[in-house]
């Protein structure tokens, strides 16, 4: 369904991106898989979508906060690949603490990786866009962003943020035949949100259990391939947010 594509994957590394890059591949695409730190991890990513689909992947380093890194990871990737057709901003990180308390430096870290971050790869790569008259942008924002979550006011600005990026940006460049959404997780298995058992606000979720990484690609699959559908931000929550 994706084959002859090639698809970039911030934060591609572990968790939900490398779930995304999993199923993109699973699906024909090529992937680039960008990480932050972990390099061993993301050329695992990488070996499993090139064994097991027969695809070209690749991992590069990036810190998406960088406008700099960022243009040369795209010029890179285009490089290596000749093109990109669909880009995953899932790159992000956590500073949690009270308002009260939080340090200037806490907020701006998580701003600056997971919103400014996405606008960075997305001004970067949509110049290939518009020259394949044509292209996906999906945003990894988070129920965050809609409901605010105590103790994560920059996390939350941050989700919120790439929500009305992704609207903005959908609105733009629709004319162009480039398509823009956000999905938005709710609690999701993964090494940063840990297990949550004992958090509260699990028993607020309608169908009763955390999500797994695997729920989130699948809703990034259709995005993927849903050519009508632009400016939407799709819940992955179990009806948390509600």
């Amino acid at each position: 369904m994706l084959k002859g594509t090639v698809a970039v994957i911030t934060g591609g590394s572990r968790g939900i991106g490398a779930a995304i890059a999993r199923r993109f591949a699973a699906m024909g695409a090529d992937v680039a898989v960008i990480y932050a730190g972990n390099e061993q991890a993301a050329q695992a990513v990488c070996r499993a979508c090139e064994t097991q689909c027969g695809v070209r992947a690749k991992a590069y380093r990036c810190d998406v906060a960088s406008f700099q890194e960022t243009k040369d990871v795209v010029a890179a990737i285009k490089a290596d690949f000749g093109t990109v057709n669909i880009l995953v901003n899932n790159a992000g990180i956590t500073r949690d603490g009270l308002l009260a308390m939080m340090k200037e430096e806490a907020f701006d870290a998580v701003l600056d990786t997971n919103l400014k971050g996405a606008f960075h790869m997305i001004r970067h790569c949509t110049p290939l866009f518009l020259r394949n008259k044509g292209g996906c942008i999906i945003n990894i924002s988070s129920v965050s962003g809609l409901m605010g979550n105590a103790g994560q006011c920059n996390y939350a600005a941050s989700k919120a943020g790439l929500i009305g990026l992704t609207k903005s940006v959908a609105k733009e460049l629709a004319s162009k035949g480039i398509r823009c959404n956000a999905i938005a997780p709710g609690f999701i298995r993964t090494d940063m949100t840990g297990s949550q058992e004992e958090n509260p606000l699990l028993a607020m979720i309608p169908l009763g259990a955390m999500g797994e990484p695997e729920d989130v690609a699948q809703a990034a699959a259709y995005l993927a391939c849903a050519g009508y559908v632009t400016g939407e931000v799709l819940r992955v929550d179990g009806g948390i947010a509600m």
